[in-house]
């Protein structure tokens, strides 16, 4: 049995969903394990994972849109408020998403469907420099 882990940085520019397939997909093949279970997390209280359609753009508009309509800025329900407007509505996104993803890897890669992609899902409005680990183990 082998391990690799490696620590991905992704710097983003406010809300929104963020790929990171394709340094998932090179970390995996790099890593020369053919069959193993892949872990995939951020280190992070206001920024999540997904894994999501990766064909159509509209549609991680229109998941940052209905997520925008559930945990709203300036909601009066809130009282943590010191870190800005958009700091506890991105604690509700990041709560009710995935701060890790389990993804099998076989034959060298990530066992990702058609049209599947890993995003880095952002719930902050100022740009920010997000840590993913990767971990991967298997033979």
């Amino acid at each position: 049995m082998r391990q690799a882990s490696r620590l991905l940085v992704v710097p983003t520019h406010g809300k929104g969903l963020y790929a990171v397939t394709r340094p998932v997909q090179d970390f995996v093949r790099t890593s020369n394990v053919a069959e193993g279970l892949l872990t995939v997390f951020v280190q992070h209280t206001s920024a999540s994972l997904l894994i999501q359609e990766n064909a159509d753009p509209d549609v991680c508009g229109d998941l940052e849109k209905f997520f925008s309509r559930l945990a709203p800025e300036g909601d009066a329900l809130y009282e943590h408020v010191t870190e800005g407007p958009d700091d506890m509505p991105a604690h509700v996104r990041a709560a009710l998403t995935q701060s890790q993803l389990s993804i099998p890897v076989l034959d060298g890669a990530a066992a990702l469907g058609t049209w599947q992609g890993i995003y880095l899902y952002e719930h902050r409005r100022a740009a920010q420099s997000r840590r993913i680990v990767l971990h991967l183990l298997g033979d």
